[in-house]
Protein backbone atom coordinates (compact mmCIF):
# COMPACT_ATOMS: atom_id res chain seq x y z
CA UNK A 1 0.00 0.00 0.00
CA UNK A 2 1.23 3.55 -0.80
CA UNK A 3 1.41 6.25 1.84
CA UNK A 4 -0.39 9.44 1.02
CA UNK A 5 -1.09 12.53 2.57
CA UNK A 6 -5.03 13.35 2.98
CA UNK A 7 -6.04 16.69 3.30
CA UNK A 8 -9.72 17.14 4.94
CA UNK A 9 -11.68 18.69 2.38
CA UNK A 10 -14.42 19.42 5.18
CA UNK A 11 -12.16 21.15 7.36
CA UNK A 12 -9.69 22.81 4.31
CA UNK A 13 -10.31 26.57 4.26
CA UNK A 14 -8.76 27.48 1.07
CA UNK A 15 -6.22 30.15 3.20
CA UNK A 16 -3.14 28.40 0.94
CA UNK A 17 -1.29 28.60 4.32
CA UNK A 18 0.51 25.46 3.26
CA UNK A 19 1.37 26.34 -0.37
CA UNK A 20 4.53 27.91 0.37
CA UNK A 21 5.78 25.87 2.56
CA UNK A 22 6.07 22.69 0.71
CA UNK A 23 9.73 22.40 -0.45
CA UNK A 24 8.29 19.84 -3.01
CA UNK A 25 5.59 21.93 -4.57
CA UNK A 26 3.66 19.00 -4.25
CA UNK A 27 0.18 20.73 -3.06
CA UNK A 28 -1.88 22.64 -5.47
CA UNK A 29 -5.19 24.72 -5.12
CA UNK A 30 -8.03 22.51 -6.84
CA UNK A 31 -12.11 24.06 -6.56
CA UNK A 32 -10.73 26.32 -3.72
CA UNK A 33 -9.06 23.33 -1.82
CA UNK A 34 -6.09 21.75 -1.17
CA UNK A 35 -4.88 19.08 -3.04
CA UNK A 36 -1.63 16.62 -3.00
CA UNK A 37 0.25 15.92 -6.31
CA UNK A 38 2.83 12.91 -6.73
CA UNK A 39 5.62 15.47 -5.83
CA UNK A 40 4.77 14.84 -2.32
CA UNK A 41 7.88 13.21 0.02
CA UNK A 42 5.74 12.79 3.28
CA UNK A 43 8.14 15.79 4.89
CA UNK A 44 5.32 17.09 6.96
CA UNK A 45 5.93 20.68 6.54
CA UNK A 46 2.03 21.61 5.11
CA UNK A 47 0.53 20.10 8.36
CA UNK A 48 2.51 21.93 11.15
CA UNK A 49 1.41 24.98 8.75
CA UNK A 50 -1.78 24.24 8.32
CA UNK A 51 -4.05 26.69 11.23
CA UNK A 52 -7.34 24.25 10.87
CA UNK A 53 -5.01 20.67 11.25
CA UNK A 54 -6.70 19.60 7.91
CA UNK A 55 -3.48 18.09 6.25
CA UNK A 56 -2.61 14.67 7.91
CA UNK A 57 0.56 13.27 7.09
CA UNK A 58 1.62 9.64 7.69
CA UNK A 59 4.57 8.12 9.72
CA UNK A 60 6.82 5.53 7.89
CA UNK A 61 7.69 3.51 10.86
CA UNK A 62 10.71 1.32 11.10
CA UNK A 63 10.18 -1.42 8.24
CA UNK A 64 7.07 0.23 6.78
CA UNK A 65 6.60 0.51 3.30
CA UNK A 66 9.58 -0.66 2.91
CA UNK A 67 8.53 -3.32 0.08
CA UNK A 68 8.45 -0.74 -2.40
CA UNK A 69 12.01 -0.39 -2.12
CA UNK A 70 14.45 -2.93 -3.31
CA UNK A 71 18.39 -2.77 -4.55
CA UNK A 72 21.49 -0.86 -4.01
CA UNK A 73 22.40 1.86 -6.09
CA UNK A 74 25.93 3.38 -7.04
CA UNK A 75 26.13 7.27 -8.64
CA UNK A 76 29.20 6.34 -11.22
CA UNK A 77 30.68 9.53 -11.34
CA UNK A 78 32.51 10.22 -14.82
CA UNK A 79 34.85 13.21 -15.84
CA UNK A 80 35.05 13.98 -19.33
CA UNK A 81 34.10 10.72 -20.35
CA UNK A 82 35.96 8.64 -18.17
CA UNK A 83 34.64 6.98 -15.31
CA UNK A 84 36.56 7.55 -11.92
CA UNK A 85 38.26 5.02 -9.40
CA UNK A 86 35.67 6.08 -7.09
CA UNK A 87 32.93 4.39 -8.90
CA UNK A 88 34.80 1.13 -9.02
CA UNK A 89 35.46 1.12 -5.31
CA UNK A 90 31.53 1.81 -4.89
CA UNK A 91 30.68 -1.36 -6.88
CA UNK A 92 32.69 -3.66 -4.83
CA UNK A 93 30.88 -2.05 -1.67
CA UNK A 94 27.85 -2.15 -3.16
CA UNK A 95 28.04 -5.66 -4.53
CA UNK A 96 29.02 -6.69 -0.68
CA UNK A 97 25.80 -5.11 0.64
CA UNK A 98 23.38 -5.92 -2.26
CA UNK A 99 24.70 -9.81 -1.54
CA UNK A 100 23.96 -9.60 2.06
CA UNK A 101 20.28 -8.71 1.08
CA UNK A 102 20.03 -10.74 -1.80
CA UNK A 103 19.38 -7.48 -4.04
CA UNK A 104 20.61 -6.43 -7.30
CA UNK A 105 22.87 -3.86 -7.67
CA UNK A 106 22.39 -0.85 -10.16
CA UNK A 107 24.50 2.00 -11.45
CA UNK A 108 23.22 5.43 -12.35
CA UNK A 109 25.85 6.54 -15.25
CA UNK A 110 25.44 10.60 -16.52
CA UNK A 111 26.90 12.45 -19.55
CA UNK A 112 27.71 13.09 -23.28
CA UNK A 113 28.63 9.86 -25.19
CA UNK A 114 28.98 7.80 -21.86
CA UNK A 115 27.05 4.66 -23.37
CA UNK A 116 29.56 3.05 -24.51
CA UNK A 117 31.35 2.85 -20.85
CA UNK A 118 28.35 1.34 -19.26
CA UNK A 119 29.68 -2.08 -19.90
CA UNK A 120 32.56 -1.86 -17.91
CA UNK A 121 30.11 -1.14 -15.00
CA UNK A 122 28.84 -4.15 -15.50
CA UNK A 123 32.52 -5.79 -15.45
CA UNK A 124 32.99 -4.70 -12.66
CA UNK A 125 29.63 -5.56 -10.59
CA UNK A 126 26.69 -3.91 -11.72
CA UNK A 127 23.47 -5.55 -12.79
CA UNK A 128 21.85 -2.79 -14.22
CA UNK A 129 23.44 0.12 -15.72
CA UNK A 130 20.75 3.20 -15.90
CA UNK A 131 22.13 5.85 -18.18
CA UNK A 132 21.05 9.39 -19.46
CA UNK A 133 23.11 9.88 -22.48
CA UNK A 134 22.64 13.59 -23.92
CA UNK A 135 24.76 16.79 -24.73
CA UNK A 136 23.34 19.11 -22.16
CA UNK A 137 25.39 16.57 -19.78
CA UNK A 138 28.82 17.46 -21.04
CA UNK A 139 29.57 19.24 -18.04
CA UNK A 140 28.70 19.06 -14.81
CA UNK A 141 26.32 21.32 -13.17
CA UNK A 142 24.33 20.15 -9.96
CA UNK A 143 20.95 21.42 -11.38
CA UNK A 144 20.76 18.96 -13.97
CA UNK A 145 22.43 16.24 -12.88
CA UNK A 146 20.67 16.26 -9.77
CA UNK A 147 17.21 16.39 -11.41
CA UNK A 148 18.33 13.23 -13.36
CA UNK A 149 19.33 11.25 -10.86
CA UNK A 150 16.02 12.08 -8.76
CA UNK A 151 14.13 10.94 -11.63
CA UNK A 152 16.19 7.55 -11.78
CA UNK A 153 15.84 6.63 -8.05
CA UNK A 154 12.42 7.98 -8.00
CA UNK A 155 11.63 5.45 -11.08
CA UNK A 156 13.99 2.70 -9.72
CA UNK A 157 13.13 3.04 -5.94
CA UNK A 158 16.39 1.59 -4.58
CA UNK A 159 16.65 0.96 -0.78
CA UNK A 160 20.63 2.43 -0.62
CA UNK A 161 22.15 4.70 -3.08
CA UNK A 162 26.18 5.51 -2.70
CA UNK A 163 27.84 8.39 -4.58
CA UNK A 164 31.34 9.33 -3.88
CA UNK A 165 32.19 12.32 -1.22
CA UNK A 166 33.85 14.19 -4.26
CA UNK A 167 33.57 17.47 -5.50
CA UNK A 168 30.80 16.32 -7.48
CA UNK A 169 29.28 14.00 -5.08
CA UNK A 170 29.54 16.69 -2.45
CA UNK A 171 27.71 19.43 -4.71
CA UNK A 172 24.69 17.91 -5.61
CA UNK A 173 24.14 14.78 -3.60
CA UNK A 174 22.73 16.68 -0.71
CA UNK A 175 20.63 17.74 -3.45
CA UNK A 176 18.98 15.18 -4.54
CA UNK A 177 18.31 13.73 -1.00
CA UNK A 178 16.95 16.55 -0.29
CA UNK A 179 14.40 16.23 -3.57
CA UNK A 180 13.75 12.66 -2.23
CA UNK A 181 12.98 13.60 0.98
CA UNK A 182 15.98 11.15 2.59
CA UNK A 183 18.61 11.54 4.74
CA UNK A 184 22.33 11.69 3.76
CA UNK A 185 25.43 10.66 5.19
CA UNK A 186 28.48 12.24 4.27
CA UNK A 187 32.14 11.04 3.95
CA UNK A 188 31.25 7.45 5.23
CA UNK A 189 34.62 5.55 5.97
CA UNK A 190 32.76 2.55 6.18
CA UNK A 191 29.48 0.68 5.28
CA UNK A 192 27.58 -2.37 6.57
CA UNK A 193 23.91 -4.46 7.01
CA UNK A 194 21.76 -4.57 9.86
CA UNK A 195 20.70 -7.33 8.47
CA UNK A 196 17.27 -8.30 10.84
CA UNK A 197 15.99 -4.33 10.11
CA UNK A 198 17.96 -4.11 6.65
CA UNK A 199 19.16 -0.95 7.55
CA UNK A 200 22.67 0.37 5.87
CA UNK A 201 25.03 0.62 9.08
CA UNK A 202 27.01 4.02 8.11
CA UNK A 203 29.93 4.71 9.54
CA UNK A 204 32.00 7.96 9.75
CA UNK A 205 34.32 10.43 11.62
CA UNK A 206 32.92 12.70 14.15
CA UNK A 207 33.77 15.58 16.48
CA UNK A 208 36.54 16.69 14.34
CA UNK A 209 37.57 13.13 14.21
CA UNK A 210 37.65 12.13 17.83
CA UNK A 211 34.75 9.50 17.65
CA UNK A 212 33.34 7.32 14.64
CA UNK A 213 30.05 7.04 15.07
CA UNK A 214 27.43 4.70 13.00
CA UNK A 215 24.57 6.62 11.85
CA UNK A 216 21.11 4.60 10.70
CA UNK A 217 18.23 5.91 8.67
CA UNK A 218 15.50 4.17 9.64
CA UNK A 219 12.08 6.20 8.47
CA UNK A 220 13.48 7.17 4.72
CA UNK A 221 13.84 5.54 2.28
CA UNK A 222 16.60 5.62 0.20
CA UNK A 223 19.32 5.64 2.63
CA UNK A 224 22.14 7.56 1.27
CA UNK A 225 25.51 7.95 1.75
CA UNK A 226 28.65 9.73 0.25
CA UNK A 227 31.86 7.58 0.63
CA UNK A 228 35.78 9.07 0.83
CA UNK A 229 37.58 7.90 -2.30
CA UNK A 230 40.31 5.38 -1.59
CA UNK A 231 38.87 4.13 1.63
CA UNK A 232 36.92 1.33 -0.27
CA UNK A 233 38.45 -1.29 -2.38
CA UNK A 234 38.46 -2.05 -6.44
CA UNK A 235 36.76 -5.43 -6.69
CA UNK A 236 38.52 -8.11 -9.64
CA UNK A 237 37.01 -7.30 -13.17
CA UNK A 238 35.16 -9.66 -15.09
CA UNK A 239 35.17 -9.34 -18.72
CA UNK A 240 32.47 -10.81 -20.18
CA UNK A 241 29.93 -10.10 -17.29
CA UNK A 242 26.23 -9.93 -18.29
CA UNK A 243 23.88 -7.17 -17.38
CA UNK A 244 20.89 -5.04 -18.50
CA UNK A 245 21.15 -1.68 -19.77
CA UNK A 246 18.37 0.73 -19.63
CA UNK A 247 19.04 4.10 -22.10
CA UNK A 248 16.37 6.86 -20.24
CA UNK A 249 15.31 9.29 -22.22
CA UNK A 250 14.59 12.62 -20.34
CA UNK A 251 12.29 15.25 -21.48
CA UNK A 252 14.66 18.17 -22.21
CA UNK A 253 12.26 20.93 -22.63
CA UNK A 254 11.24 20.74 -18.81
CA UNK A 255 14.24 21.68 -17.85
CA UNK A 256 15.16 25.01 -16.98
CA UNK A 257 18.18 25.20 -15.19
CA UNK A 258 18.70 28.80 -13.70
CA UNK A 259 23.14 28.53 -14.07
CA UNK A 260 24.81 27.67 -17.76
CA UNK A 261 28.38 26.21 -18.25
CA UNK A 262 30.32 28.08 -20.24
CA UNK A 263 33.65 26.18 -20.34
CA UNK A 264 35.65 23.67 -18.66
CA UNK A 265 39.17 24.52 -17.90
CA UNK A 266 41.56 21.96 -16.60
CA UNK A 267 43.41 22.56 -13.46
CA UNK A 268 47.28 22.24 -13.69
CA UNK A 269 48.61 19.62 -12.13
CA UNK A 270 49.59 19.29 -8.81
CA UNK A 271 52.72 18.67 -7.94
CA UNK A 272 52.03 16.56 -4.84
CA UNK A 273 50.10 13.69 -6.50
CA UNK A 274 49.78 11.47 -3.23
CA UNK A 275 46.34 10.21 -3.97
CA UNK A 276 48.09 8.18 -6.83
CA UNK A 277 51.20 7.17 -5.33
CA UNK A 278 52.17 3.71 -4.50
CA UNK A 279 54.68 4.68 -1.35
CA UNK A 280 54.36 7.37 1.10
CA UNK A 281 56.56 8.46 3.81
CA UNK A 282 54.37 10.69 5.99
CA UNK A 283 55.93 13.11 9.05
CA UNK A 284 54.24 13.85 12.23
CA UNK A 285 54.41 16.05 15.43
CA UNK A 286 57.10 13.27 16.28
CA UNK A 287 59.68 15.39 13.97
CA UNK A 288 59.91 18.07 16.97
CA UNK A 289 61.01 20.93 14.06
CA UNK A 290 60.24 21.63 10.86
CA UNK A 291 63.91 21.05 9.68
CA UNK A 292 63.17 17.36 10.63
CA UNK A 293 60.86 16.95 7.98
CA UNK A 294 64.68 16.64 5.79
CA UNK A 295 64.65 12.99 7.13
CA UNK A 296 61.16 12.03 6.02
CA UNK A 297 62.41 13.77 2.32
CA UNK A 298 65.62 11.48 1.85
CA UNK A 299 63.82 8.48 2.79
CA UNK A 300 61.18 8.80 0.39
CA UNK A 301 63.77 9.83 -1.97
CA UNK A 302 64.84 6.49 -1.34
CA UNK A 303 61.85 4.99 -1.87
CA UNK A 304 60.91 6.81 -4.86
CA UNK A 305 57.67 7.66 -2.48
CA UNK A 306 55.40 11.37 -2.41
CA UNK A 307 55.38 13.39 1.03
CA UNK A 308 52.89 13.17 2.91
CA UNK A 309 52.12 14.63 6.84
CA UNK A 310 50.03 14.54 9.55
CA UNK A 311 47.47 17.49 10.45
CA UNK A 312 49.42 18.02 13.59
CA UNK A 313 52.64 18.91 11.08
CA UNK A 314 50.59 20.69 8.71
CA UNK A 315 49.35 23.41 11.66
CA UNK A 316 52.94 23.50 12.89
CA UNK A 317 53.74 25.29 9.51
CA UNK A 318 56.47 22.38 9.07
CA UNK A 319 54.80 21.31 5.53
CA UNK A 320 52.13 23.07 3.18
CA UNK A 321 48.72 21.36 3.72
CA UNK A 322 48.66 19.72 -0.02
CA UNK A 323 51.12 16.78 1.79
CA UNK A 324 48.26 16.14 4.44
CA UNK A 325 46.97 13.15 4.61
CA UNK A 326 43.39 12.46 6.84
CA UNK A 327 39.87 13.13 6.68
CA UNK A 328 40.65 16.74 6.21
CA UNK A 329 43.47 16.55 3.72
CA UNK A 330 43.71 13.77 0.92
CA UNK A 331 42.75 9.65 1.31
CA UNK A 332 45.32 7.55 0.43
CA UNK A 333 45.95 3.84 -0.14
CA UNK A 334 49.31 3.25 -1.10
CA UNK A 335 51.02 -0.19 -1.58
CA UNK A 336 53.31 1.03 1.61
CA UNK A 337 52.61 3.61 3.95
CA UNK A 338 55.55 4.44 6.47
CA UNK A 339 54.44 6.76 9.38
CA UNK A 340 56.76 8.83 11.37
CA UNK A 341 56.72 10.19 14.46
CA UNK A 342 52.39 9.99 13.59
CA UNK A 343 50.57 9.22 16.75
CA UNK A 344 47.67 7.80 14.70
CA UNK A 345 44.67 9.48 15.68
CA UNK A 346 40.56 8.87 13.98
CA UNK A 347 41.19 11.94 11.89
CA UNK A 348 44.64 10.75 10.38
CA UNK A 349 43.57 6.91 10.40
CA UNK A 350 40.56 7.19 8.12
CA UNK A 351 42.85 8.92 5.23
CA UNK A 352 45.33 6.14 5.49
CA UNK A 353 44.10 2.90 6.98
CA UNK A 354 43.25 0.96 3.25
CA UNK A 355 46.81 1.08 2.65
CA UNK A 356 48.51 -2.44 1.79
CA UNK A 357 51.08 -2.25 3.98
CA UNK A 358 51.49 0.06 7.25
CA UNK A 359 54.51 0.47 8.74
CA UNK A 360 54.71 2.83 12.05
CA UNK A 361 57.44 4.24 13.72
CA UNK A 362 57.33 5.93 16.74
CA UNK A 363 58.51 6.00 20.70
CA UNK A 364 55.40 5.39 22.37
CA UNK A 365 54.39 1.82 22.21
CA UNK A 366 50.92 2.60 23.07
CA UNK A 367 50.22 4.78 20.03
CA UNK A 368 46.56 4.00 17.71
CA UNK A 369 49.04 3.94 14.92
CA UNK A 370 50.34 0.52 15.94
CA UNK A 371 46.49 -0.87 15.87
CA UNK A 372 46.17 -0.49 12.71
CA UNK A 373 49.78 -1.00 11.29
CA UNK A 374 51.17 -4.40 9.83
CA UNK A 375 54.80 -4.03 11.02
CA UNK A 376 55.95 -1.43 14.03
CA UNK A 377 59.04 0.03 15.23
CA UNK A 378 58.93 1.34 19.24
CA UNK A 379 62.36 3.23 19.23
CA UNK A 380 63.61 6.95 18.81
CA UNK A 381 62.64 7.97 14.97
CA UNK A 382 66.07 9.85 14.94
CA UNK A 383 67.84 6.77 15.16
CA UNK A 384 65.70 4.54 13.11
CA UNK A 385 64.74 6.78 9.91
CA UNK A 386 68.85 7.36 9.41
CA UNK A 387 69.43 3.76 9.92
CA UNK A 388 66.54 3.09 6.87
CA UNK A 389 68.28 5.69 4.93
CA UNK A 390 71.49 4.15 5.17
CA UNK A 391 70.41 0.71 4.48
CA UNK A 392 68.57 1.36 1.30
CA UNK A 393 71.43 3.48 0.11
CA UNK A 394 73.71 0.77 0.60
CA UNK A 395 71.70 -1.99 -0.72
CA UNK A 396 71.14 0.58 -4.04
CA UNK A 397 75.04 1.69 -4.76
CA UNK A 398 74.04 5.08 -3.56
CA UNK A 399 76.70 5.56 -0.99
Amino acid sequence: MTLQTRIDSDKCTGCEACLPVCPFNALEMKEGKASVNDQCTLCGACADECPVEAIFVPVLEKGEGSEEYSGVMIFAEQRLGKISEVAYELLHKGRELADTLKVSLSAALLGKDVSASANRLIENGADRVYVVDHPSLEGFTDELYGECLTRIIRTSRPEIVLAGATSIGRSFIPKVATQIGTGLTADCTDLSIDTEQRLLLQTRPAFGGNIMATIVCPQKRPQMATVRAKVMKKGVVQPGRSGEIIPLEIDWAEMSPKSRLLEIVEEITEKVRLAEADVIVTGGRGLQEEKHFALIRELAEQLDAAVGASRGAVDAGWISYAHQVGQTGKTVAPKLYIAVGVSGAVQHLVGMQSSDTIVAINSDPHAPIFDVASYGMVGDLFEIVPEMIKQLKARMGNN
